[in-house]
């Protein structure tokens, strides 16, 4: 593109700027609804690669420190898991961008 300028032209660059896709943190709170056992089922069944081990360290932790980062990763899919979660009735802190 060329922009002419009291009988000058000049050559405008594009500049090209990355901007990474923004990620968030799903993090599980303490309540005294849910048992251990449920929690590590919708853990399980909705946090991809998630198996019975981690799941059942993820409960011990939301329950001994009141809160877990049960997943973090695109924002995207964070709202998904976060809704899923929430949906069975687990207790959510809101998504934390990273």
């Amino acid at each position: 593109m060329t922009s002419i300028s009291k009988g000058t032209s000049q050559l405008l660059e594009k500049q090209i700027i990355a901007k990474r896709y923004p990620e968030a943190r799903v993090i599980v709170l303490d309540d005294d609804i849910n048992t251990y056992e449920h929690v590590v089922e919708c853990l399980k069944k909705i946090i991809p690669g998630m198996n019975e081990d981690k799941a059942w360290q993820l409960a011990r932790k939301v329950d001994n420190d009141g809160s877990a980062e049960v997943w973090s990763g695109p924002l995207e899919q964070a709202e998904l898991y976060h809704q899923q979660l929430w949906a069975k009735g687990l207790t959510m802190a809101p998504l934390e961008q990273i």
